[in-house]
């Protein structure tokens, strides 16, 4: 009988602490980020780790902000949504701030702007914005490049890809006439796939805002990521990254250090 209440005692005692271990677990400190592992320059995976100017910005938040970060990879596609149920603490991925979005999301302060590049391939019929309809065009579901070239674009044969990598083997395989990503992701893809001759025949720039996405209600988070930012962007961190993941792009006034 004695064995038997010993071995009840414990069992309480085992399932209460694994309780309280997931209790700890539930209420961690270290926010969760989701990303993408495939979209050079702003958010990709490199041995092991994730980094891009985005993802680097909001570590340089983080450290500023005192907070920890841990990123997972997603689909662009479905980033928002899971960052609307609470999957994911914040979404960083060059998202665009438009009015659509935000009856999804809450979003932070600015930090960059959307520019779209258009790139084919060496003899493809696409060689500007206004040879986009009729052909084959390669897009991330539910990106800005996904209802830019819907609007302007009426009579392309929208092909929709979920991630980045799938959009460019399309192009390198010609199963697309070209595609439309982020420029500084076009620029990239340019120079890393010579043997595909791949080029951005036509860029776009636009007055979308780039900004960090999170759970609507969430107003804390969101305060502490603007407060880090304006931080990074006084300090000059934004500047230095910015060089060094787009360095042919221009600094908006906005994110120039102040000295």
């Amino acid at each position: 009988m004695m064995k038997r209440l010993v071995a009840a005692v414990t069992a309480l005692v085992t399932a209460a602490s694994l309780a309280a271990c997931g209790s700890d677990a539930e209420n961690s400190d270290t926010l969760t980020v989701g990303t993408l592992s495939d979209s050079k320059p702003n958010a990709y995976q490199e041995n092991g780790v994730f980094t891009g100017f985005d993802n680097e910005l909001l570590k340089a938040i983080a450290a500023k902000q005192g907070l920890k970060l841990q990123f997972v990879a997603t689909d662009f596609s479905a980033l928002l949504g899971q960052v609307a149920n609470g999957k994911f603490d914040i979404g960083s991925s060059a998202i665009s701030q438009t009015e659509e979005r935000k009856k999804t999301v809450a979003f932070s302060d600015p930090y960059n702007y959307q520019s779209l590049g258009i790139e084919a391939a060496e003899g493809s019929p696409v060689k500007d914005e206004k040879t986009l309809g009729g052909n084959r065009i390669g897009v991330v579901q539910g990106t800005v490049s996904d209802t830019w070239v819907a609007e302007h674009a009426p009579t392309a044969q929208l092909v929709r890809f979920p991630n980045d990598a799938a959009a460019l083997s399309g192009l390198k395989t010609k199963a697309v006439d070209g595609a439309v990503f982020d420029l500084a992701t076009a620029d990239t893809y340019a120079k890393e796939n010579a043997d595909s001759k791949l080029k951005v025949v036509y860029s776009v720039t636009t007055d979308l805002p780039h900004g960090y996405a999170f759970k609507k209600g969430n107003t804390a988070l969101v305060d502490k990521i603007n407060a880090g930012l304006k931080q990074v962007i006084e300090d000059g961190t934004w500047e230095k990254l910015h060089k060094r993941f787009e360095p042919n792009a221009p600094t908006p006034p906005e994110f120039a250090a102040k000295s």
